[in-house]
């Protein structure tokens, strides 16, 4: 593991042109058209694999297509599908939609989210951070998950690959936090005190890491035997578009002194799709067959992880009725299955980390 961690870290050099030739290959990567996202659909491009960009925001989607084919590569196939990631309806729309139309899925990255900003709900009335940090990843790998196994399955096809990317911020999250009920999802949390900034955003970095270990691996790849890879990255502290929350989060005057304090410390955010680039692309995973741990106590927390993850369920359930989550299972992509009919119809902050879960 230390070696892998070297690599990532800069020991042994590794950057975009170490990312192998991906043809053939379809990739859907979250939050793709800004930041950190951008890098790794850009990267991904320039390597042959098809790209799928989910992000909310059309104009900067063209922007961000049209860099790439200007100054990467001209024949680069990409494409951005509109999903607001804070509507479950909208995510399993885009998720079916993408199953429907797709023959592959080699890799799937959740990227897209809320930084540090202040409490607010989606249209759906859950804690903003949540919806779109966790949930709406949670239900989007969810849906697609049956074309992954299938994919997996193609004759000489790498074990496709599921990246989340978390923050070594989740250690900021309170205590407190169980995920024991959909009301601790709300401003107060379980406490009389309202849940800090930073700890809205903690707070869903560590259930990225508890949904990628105990509920991905322990839960639906080891007990199906799925060959499927899931990992959670950490990649470093990154100047991205991030930074205008913090207004949002502290007011106009503060939120812009802070940002011109800590901005001019951070990587830029082709440094810190470092991270997310080894995870997704490294021979070095599938070779050794990683599937490990986050070394950290809230993070290698069973208990708090079964409770992310039915809390999820339960979310998903109760807003889109019993249907909206497809059963995680060996057969999930097997003839005359749910997957196939719906496919017939449709270590510091400045240091970036693999974390293998």
């Amino acid at each position: 593991m230390q070696k892998a961690l070297d690599t990532v870290m800069g020991k042994s050099g590794f950057d975009t042109t170490d990312v192998p030739d991906l043809a053939g290959r379809t990739a859907v990567v979250t939050g793709g058209t800004e930041g950190i996202g951008f890098e790794v659909a850009r990267a991904l491009a320039l390597s042959k694999a098809r790209v799928l960009m989910l992000a909310r925001k059309a104009d900067s989607a063209e922007e961000a297509i049209k860099k790439i084919k200007e100054n990467d590569n001209p024949s680069a196939d990409v494409e951005f599908i509109s999903c607001d990631l804070g509507s479950l309806q909208s995510v399993k729309e885009v998720a079916d939609r993408i199953a429907k139309q797709e023959k592959r899925l080699d890799l799937l990255i959740a990227d897209a989210g809320v930084g540090v900003n202040k409490f607010d709900v989606s249209a759906e009335g859950i804690d903003r951070h949540f919806s779109v940090n966790v949930l709406g990843h949670f239900l989007l790998i969810n849906r697609l998950y049956p074309l992954m196994v299938r994919t997996s399955n193609m004759p000489g096809a790498p074990k496709p690959r599921i990246v989340q990317v978390s923050s070594e911020l989740h250690r900021a999250c309170p205590s407190s936090v169980k995920f024991a009920s959909v009301g601790e999802l709300e401003e107060k949390g379980s406490t009389d005190m309202p849940m800090t900034s930073v700890a809205l955003y903690a707070r869903t970095k560590l259930a990225v890491i508890l949904l990628t270990k105990y509920g991905l691996t322990e839960r639906v790849i080891e007990p199906n035997h799925d060959k499927i890879l899931a990992l959670a990255t950490h990649p470093g502290a990154v100047a991205t578009g991030q930074q205008d929350q913090f207004k949002e989060a502290y007011g106009q005057v503060f939120g812009t002194m802070l940002k011109q304090m800590v901005v001019p410390f951070f990587r830029n955010p082709e440094q810190g799709s470092l991270s997310t680039l080894w995870a997704a692309t490294s021979d070095e995973i599938e070779k050794n067959g990683w599937q490990g741990k986050y070394f950290t106590d809230p993070a290698c927390d069973p208990e708090l992880g079964k409770n992310v993850w039915e809390l999820c369920e339960k979310l998903v359930r109760d807003k889109l009725g019993a249907d909206g989550l497809l059963p995680w299972g060996d057969k999930a992509g097997a003839p005359g299955s749910i997957a196939e009919q719906q496919t017939e119809l449709s270590k510091g902050l400045n240091q970036p980390e693999v974390v293998l879960a």
